[in-house]
């Protein structure tokens, strides 16, 4: 599934990846586009600079996670936007970590927490 040398399977996603793979999940997005929909779906919380998003879109391709495709709004603007989609292997990680991150509240969930953690 990755292809990226010396990247176990069952990793953990960085939240950055993570987040960038989800905002990728409903379409493909523009740089723009997932830099905005990062931001929004982390509440805030993580905000990529250019430089962090290109540099993981860049490894994101290497690994085989995502792919170019055609711009779905073509525009008459003189800059063509590159968008990226999730490939297959792409939202078969993205699946993963989903369960695995849901596994995860759900045995929070049963175990009780002591009053330091309130």
């Amino acid at each position: 599934m990755r292809k990226t040398a010396g990247v176990r399977p069952d990793s953990p996603l960085s939240e950055a990846t993570f987040y960038i793979l989800l905002s990728m999940s409903p379409s493909p997005k523009h740089g723009y586009a997932i830099l905005k929909e990062v931001r929004f779906l982390s509440g805030g919380r993580v905000t990529l600079s250019t430089g962090t998003l290109y540099g993981a879109i860049k490894r994101l391709l290497e690994q085989g996670w995502i792919e170019r495709a055609a711009d779905p709004r073509p525009d008459q603007a003189a800059r063509k936007r590159q968008t990226y989609a999730l490939t297959h292997d792409g939202r078969r990680v993205l699946d993963a970590e989903l369960r695995r991150l849901q596994a995860m509240v759900r045995a929070a969930g049963l175990q009780p927490l002591g009053e330091g953690a309130r």
